[in-house]
């Protein structure tokens, strides 16, 4: 994507603010920096109840309220056929207004989320197995899907 330079004049406390925040992330580019921060706000005040959390794969959307991201909302909701009813009985303790921003940023975002959904279905058992052997005797695939709590099942000896 081709960028653009441009001259912004902010107040020195945000700078300041600014500055910490990108010591604390890491981000050695100011205007890398400033231009991660202004795509996330962009994204949040497109589809309010969504909000960006940090992980171990690196920033990510998720539901405001509830901390779950919203590409295990949709990876589930395409697994039941994407029935909005379904997934309102599947994710009984969220609202409404949580279920919708799910499915409105998949709406505005597609390619973002099937990455993601992409990314973890992957995750096969036997890539599982091979890549975490401590987890073989803890984790057993149920059905299709992506590997995630709504997916899995504990099993004991």
């Amino acid at each position: 994507m081709a960028r653009s330079p441009k001259t912004i004049r902010i107040p020195a406390a945000l700078e300041q603010e600014l500055a910490g925040e990108f010591v604390r992330r890491g981000v050695r580019e100011w205007s890398a920096g400033v231009g991660e921060l202004l795509a996330e706000a962009v994204r949040m005040r497109r589809v309010p109840g969504v909000v960006f959390v940090d992980g171990r794969t690196g920033r990510r959307p998720v539901i405001a309220g509830a901390g779950l991201d919203i590409w295990e909302v949709i990876a589930t909701w395409k697994a039941i056929g994407e029935d909005s009813a379904k997934l309102r009985q599947v994710y009984r303790w969220l609202s409404e207004p949580q279920l919708r921003a799910a499915l409105n940023y998949y709406a505005l975002y597609p390619d973002e989320i099937d990455r993601r959904i992409a990314t973890e279905e992957a995750w096969t058992s036997e890539r599982l197995e091979h890549e975490l052997p401590f987890t073989q005797r803890t984790f057993q695939r149920l059905g299709k899907g992506p590997l995630s709590p709504y997916f899995v099942e504990f099993v004991s000896d």
